[in-house]
């Protein structure tokens, strides 16, 4: 495993074993159960030499070895090479699930996301990531500004004028009611809870607003 660098493309682990750890994509790798593969998933379903990630000009190629169990992506199961795109989905065998991400993909630590806890978001790219995991689908236009907005004044309470105007601007803010910041915000609860349950990210401080308290990573 290596640490993420800018101008190399990276594979983020998600469900499964390996889960958070990640790999530059700088050469070829292996993925399988052999202890000599370059990622090694220690699970009975997974092929001794189970899939291989290549990269070329063209981009990243992943292709399935001969596999038992199959590789898939982004849901469809593998039976030619594909060149992989920003923000795909691989499962290996259904026993680990990784994310792809291009070299020049807005990392969680990259220019125009601010470092932070164990929910990182990123503006330019509109994405999301609770414990190393990308939200899938991503959040509706309205979570996102409703989630950026407390997640650059982590901590502290955000007033609901201030987010209803952030959300809706301030032409329409007026006629926004509170079922509608309430139903929101409801939505953004479960979406962050649907990757990591035991915590309470947003909170409602009764009678001032609602603040986001991102424990660290």
């Amino acid at each position: 495993m290596t640490s993420p660098h800018e101008d190399y493309p990276l594979l983020i682990a998600q469900e499964g074993p390996l889960k958070g750890q990640r790999w530059q994509l700088d050469r070829t790798i292996v993925l399988g159960r052999e202890p000599t593969c370059d990622v090694v998933i220690p699970d009975r379903q997974i092929s001794r030499y189970h899939a291989r990630l290549t990269p070329t000009p063209e981009g990243v190629i992943l292709e399935d070895l001969g596999s038992k169990n199959g590789t898939h992506h982004n849901g469809a199961s593998l039976n030619t090479p594909v060149v992989l795109q920003d923000g795909d989905l691989l499962s290996v065998a259904l026993a680990q699930q990784f994310i792809f991400l291009i070299s020049d993909a807005t990392t969680p630590l990259a220019e125009g996301a601010l470092p932070s806890g164990r929910l990182m978001m990123d503006l330019k790219s509109r994405r999301v990531w609770v414990n190393h995991q990308q939200l899938v689908p991503p959040l509706s236009a309205q979570q996102f500004k409703l989630l950026w907005l407390l997640y650059k004044n982590n901590g502290e309470v955000v007033s609901r004028p201030d987010l209803v105007a952030e959300v809706w601007g301030d032409e329409q803010a007026a006629g926004v009611s509170d079922q509608a910041l309430d139903a929101l915000v409801r939505r953004l609860r479960e979406r962050i809870a649907s990757l990591d349950p035991t915590h309470q990210y947003i909170n409602t401080v009764r009678g001032h607003g609602i603040r986001l308290d991102n424990p660290s990573a």
